[in-house]
């Protein structure tokens, strides 16, 4: 499939919310028809259509009746962005909504939504803080969780590792008031997540926790991108041609 490229201000890859995973896509999709360098106008419109999400997950039997469901739904979704406007420090935060409006066209299985106001200015005229990656490489996950731990990664990906506090990461996934369990939380969230992003995606991660006195705190994300497997395969060939053996070239 053609390559879609998401792009978002860091506030946003940060921001509060809960989504399900057609939601996701949804709002996915249609961030990646934004040329984010440009300026977006409120009246812009975007259209999803059942072919694009089969694109993504052929598995889906339903997809026009679940791309109406999860489009009303998006209707009421609100995104929390704290701190949202650097010329304005005394806003600690932003509730919004993601889109404003939603149209159906069921005959084209299609639909065409518009972005809220207060979105657009984190999806457009981009030039710092932001992070992107292809729609692809998400597009298969089935974890709701999977999907939002990609993307805060990707915002660390020179790098290659980030930490970060669980209250805090309960806190932007909406979950604060569920899996007081750490082995809940990490059986229930972190394990599907990381599963999803080592199975579906062009990163591989691994992970630790850190402790606080006697209390798991933080945990620790370690991530490289993929090597594509003829580059794979054409440093095995040279580094067995130079006499090392293959049990103990890295994989």
């Amino acid at each position: 499939m053609k390559n879609i490229l998401v792009v978002k201000s860091n506030k946003v890859i940060e921001a509060g919310y809960k989504l399900t995973l057609m939601e996701q896509l949804i709002l996915l999709n249609c961030i990646g028809q934004i040329d984010s360098r440009n300026p977006l106008g409120v009246e812009k419109r975007f259209e999803v259509r059942v072919d694009d999400l089969l694109k993504l997950r052929p598995d889906n039997k339903n997809s026009y009746r679940d791309l109406k469901v999860a489009s009303e739904r998006l209707l009421s979704r609100i995104v929390t962005i704290n701190n949202p406007y650097s010329d304005n420090p005394k806003v600690t935060q932003l509730k919004t909504q993601w889109i404003s409006y939603v149209e159906y066209i069921p005959d084209d299985g299609m639909i065409r939504l518009g972005f809220s106001s207060k979105i657009i200015p984190y999806l457009s005229q981009l030039s710092k803080e932001f992070t992107r990656y292809e729609l692809k490489h998400i597009g298969k996950m089935s974890s709701i969780y999977g999907i939002r731990l990609y993307e805060l990664l990707m915002q660390w990906k020179l790098l290659g590792t980030r930490e970060v506090e669980i209250a805090w990461l309960k806190k932007q996934f909406q979950i604060e008031d569920k899996y007081k369990s750490i082995k809940d939380f990490k059986k229930y969230v972190i394990e599907p997540a990381v599963k999803d992003i080592n199975t579906h995606s062009n990163y591989t991660v691994i992970w630790t926790q850190r402790k606080t006195g006697r209390r798991v705190t933080h945990l620790t994300f370690t991530f490289a991108e993929n090597k594509p497997k003829t580059l794979r395969k054409r440093q095995i060939k040279e580094k067995c041609i130079l006499g090392v053996p293959k049990s103990k070239i890295d994989r």
